[in-house]
């Protein structure tokens, strides 16, 4: 009995002992606890300060520079006031300084005018006194003497009058004679864009582009070499795969394309090679020419003509009348002549060769002052062309009488292949004429070699022979041409005279 209360007492006791130790363990963990949150609380009480102090010390910044942002404007406003009040007070010094002078000026024009005052009576008395002196020496009173100066004054000033009026109606014809001249050459240039492309420009196909650096060569002599040889400018500029040429001569034209197609061709370009091609691309053209010539005789059944006048014929090919083709208008003209001359029962043959003939005249190598029927004629005379042939191409615009039957025919063949729709547009005959007189008043000075006009007669291209002409005398040349341009003729815009001395030394390997 006493060991089961023994038992039970030492239970009792071990489980006294458990409930204290398992407290004092639940206290000991509820202080840890306790104090980790107080340590927590501290951190996140200490962090919040750290971040309110931030925030102050950002707001206080933004605070400070929206103060300095101010200060800086305001700053800048009492500068600009400060700079307006100094200008101010100079505009007022300078307006008080104004006011003085003009007073002081004031003052002393109203001196001189007092004194002014005193010279006029002065001189009224004086010219009272001469007036009756002269009075008492004519016999006539102030108002008769007024009367006939006056009258000699009307006289004189009349005289003068009709003098100046006559000079001034002069002068308005002369200045408006000219005024016309240019009004008309600008509205002609204005409207003429198709026909001068047409007329002026020919267009060069090319495969890649790259065969445009090989045709201007390095530092563009290949391409120096090929206007100075043909007299044509070349265009080379960002069209793909083309390249323009550009002269108001078609035969020029086409023996530049004609050579650029056989340089390229032949893939050799360089300037001795440019000349070579070009001298025989140019004799190969004069060969076309008269082949040209010679199978529009044959077409038309024109028979025994002279060769020079069938070179000519052919040369119409790369000639234009008003827009229209020479050649074909002068094969439409002959067969209209041999169609009327059938129906009135005349010589078709001569009708026809009439036909073909009437404008020689406009292809010839030289050109003199003549009308081209009157040309025309005389160079059928000289290659021995018959009396009624002659007289219908003299008088086929009316410069010499009609005495052939074929004559009117001629005319009105002429008329009618000018005057279909569609044939004929504006007049080109002037600016070519123009163009022309640009290169002969250049190949009229010493030492000239050769003279070309491009960009539509803006720009003359003067090449001269370095023996004759040196350096210091290139200058010289380009002003008197220049000025000869400018005295004696008529040109829209502005003409730029460019003369080119090159010296060349050549010899030969052998």
């Amino acid at each position: 009995m006493n060991l089961i209360i023994g038992l039970l007492i030492g239970i009792i006791g071990g489980g006294v002992a458990v409930f204290v130790l398992l407290n004092t363990a639940l206290k000991n963990k509820r202080e840890k606890l306790l104090k980790d949150a107080e340590n927590e609380g501290e951190s996140l009480k200490k962090e919040k300060i750290l971040q309110a102090k931030e925030r102050f010390l950002k707001l206080k910044e933004e605070h400070e520079e929206t103060i300095k942002q101010r200060e800086r404007k305001l700053q800048s406003l009492e500068d600009k006031t400060r700079n307006q009040e100094k200008q101010l007070s100079q505009k007022i010094e300078e307006a008080s300084r104004k006011e003085k002078n003009a007073e002081k000026e004031l003052k002393e024009m109203e001196a001189k005018k007092e004194a002014l005052d005193l010279r006029q009576q002065e001189l009224d008395k004086i010219h009272q006194k001469q007036v009756a002196e002269l009075s008492k020496i004519s016999g006539m009173s102030p108002e008769e003497a007024k009367n006939g100066l006056v009258e000699a004054l009307k006289d004189e000033a009349r005289t003068a009058a009709l003098a100046h009026i006559k000079e001034i109606s002069e002068e308005a014809k002369l200045n408006a004679n000219r005024e016309a001249k240019k009004i008309v050459i600008q509205s002609i240039q204005r409207v003429a864009t198709e026909q001068a492309v047409e007329n002026a420009v020919s267009v060069f196909n090319i495969d890649s582009d790259e065969v445009k650096g090989r045709i201007i060569g390095r530092e563009g002599r290949n391409i120096r070499a090929l206007e100075a040889a043909t007299g044509v400018e070349i265009i080379v500029d960002d069209t793909p795969e083309a390249i323009i040429l550009s002269c108001f001569d078609p035969v020029r034209r086409e023996i530049a394309r004609l050579a650029l197609h056989q340089l390229v061709s032949d893939g050799r370009i360089h300037p001795a090679r440019i000349e070579e091609v070009v001298a025989k691309t140019r004799k190969q053209l004069e060969e076309e020419i008269a082949e040209t010539g010679r199978r529009t005789c044959i077409d038309l059944g024109i028979h025994g003509l002279h060769p020079e006048l069938t070179r000519m014929v052919g040369r119409m090919k790369y000639r234009s009348s008003y827009g229209q083709n020479l050649l074909q208008h002068s094969r439409e003209v002959a067969n209209l002549c041999a169609i009327m001359a059938s129906e009135l029962g005349l010589n078709v043959k001569l009708a026809k060769r009439a036909g073909l003939l009437h404008d020689i005249g406009k292809v010839p190598d030289e050109e003199p002052e003549l009308p081209h029927a009157i040309l025309g004629m005389k160079l059928a005379e000289k290659y021995g062309e018959k009396p009624d042939v002659l007289n219908a191409i003299g008088a086929h615009h009316d410069e010499i009488e009609m005495t052939t039957l074929i004559s009117p025919i001629v005319q009105v063949c002429d008329a009618i292949s000018g005057a279909r729709p569609g044939a004929r547009r504006e007049i080109v005959e002037s600016y070519i004429k123009r163009i022309k007189e640009l290169e002969a008043l250049a190949l009229s000075y010493e030492g000239v070699a050769s003279a070309y006009a491009i960009q539509a007669g803006r720009e003359l291209r003067v090449l001269v022979e370095s023996e004759k002409v040196s350096d210091q005398m290139v200058d010289e040349l380009s002003f008197n041409i220049s000025h000869k341009i400018q005295t004696e003729m008529t040109y829209p815009g502005q003409v730029k005279v460019t003369v080119i001395r090159e010296k060349r030394a050549v010899n030969y390997a052998k």
